[in-house]
């Protein structure tokens, strides 16, 4: 590997020479000269210094996003081959869109935490569009998203079965009894959803098409926590795993709704983008896989 990328990649992360020599445990000029190198061989300026900083120009953001790809398919590799004569151990960058993320993936951690002590999981989250992004760049290993697609840059698993249902807050005036809501009083109340590039919004516009439902009024939130508490707070109403609101269902604070059609079902999928596997990653998809009872949607 090109050592000049890591020191470049430590410079931009540090914004400065004298720090990311300290990190890279080189002298000041032994860093400049690594920089000044790979900008000789690049032909071009890639850092904008300063008195105190630097700062990367167009060229270097260009390098800087291959560079981390560069690191990232490295280090890969070396598990790749370490792994051929050690046990499962080592750092496992997980990506997780936000339901799977919060509300099922610390159950899996905790398990694989107690069999396999030696993985160190490393865990990002995020809506499907942006782990979709994380796994294409190889930031993570692999990804956890709600939902089904079909996409040829990606080995697409689907693995368990996510329940999602409408809720609204206890006090709310649909709340009241178990009879079943009519759809066209749905198109009446104000609805919050999330962002576009969720797996939930995917879920909830695709409801709203098969359920007929019409809202005359939506808000946008991008935080499944946010949606909860504004619920509750008497907002507007819902479409979440119920696996998010388990807690304050639970707890009489949110009320699930009796829904011809619901509750609306998608998958939970495993994204990988190639076929060789870390030991440490076998493992946490074999526990995902043997732990399908884990993922079952739990009661109200």
């Amino acid at each position: 590997m090109d050592h000049r990328l890591q020191v470049f990649v430590t410079v931009v992360e540090r914004e400065n020479f004298s720090r990311a020599a300290e990190e890279l445990h080189m002298t000041q000029p032994a860093v400049s000269q690594y920089i000044q190198s790979l900008e000789r061989d690049m032909g071009i300026r890639l850092l904008e210094r300063s008195n105190k900083y630097v700062h990367l120009n167009k060229a270097g953001k260009i390098v800087y996003h291959h560079a981390k790809e560069i690191l990232n398919l490295y280090t890969k590799m070396q598990y790749f081959v370490d792994d051929l004569t050690k046990k499962a151990s080592g750092r496992l960058p997980i990506g997780a869109s936000y339901t799977f993320g919060e509300y099922v993936l610390p159950y899996i951690i905790a398990d694989m935490h107690e069999q396999y002590p030696l993985i160190q999981p490393a865990i990002s989250i995020g809506n499907t569009k942006d782990i979709l992004a994380l796994v294409k760049s190889h930031q993570v290993e692999v990804g956890i998203v709600e939902g089904e697609f079909i996409d040829d840059q990606f080995i697409v698993e689907p693995f368990a079965t996510d329940s999602m249902v409408v809720f609204t807050s206890i006090k709310h005036h649909l709340a009241t009894g178990q009879a079943q809501v009519i759809n066209k009083k749905l198109s009446e109340e104000t609805w919050i959803v999330r962002e576009d590039g969720s797996g939930t919004r995917e879920a909830t516009n695709k409801m709203f098409h098969e359920l007929g439902i019409r809202p005359k009024n939506t808000l946008e939130f991008g935080s499944t926590q946010l949606i909860k508490e504004a619920v509750e707070a008497g907002v507007g109403i819902s479409m979440l795993s119920k696996w998010a609101i388990r807690k304050e269902v639970k707890m009489g604070t949110l009320n699930i709704l009796n829904i011809d059609g619901l509750p609306f079902t998608r998958q939970f999928s495993i994204i990988t983008q190639t076929p060789f596997q870390t030991k440490a990653l076998e493992v946490f998809l074999q526990l995902l896989k043997d732990n399908t009872k884990i993922l079952e949607v739990p009661e109200a």
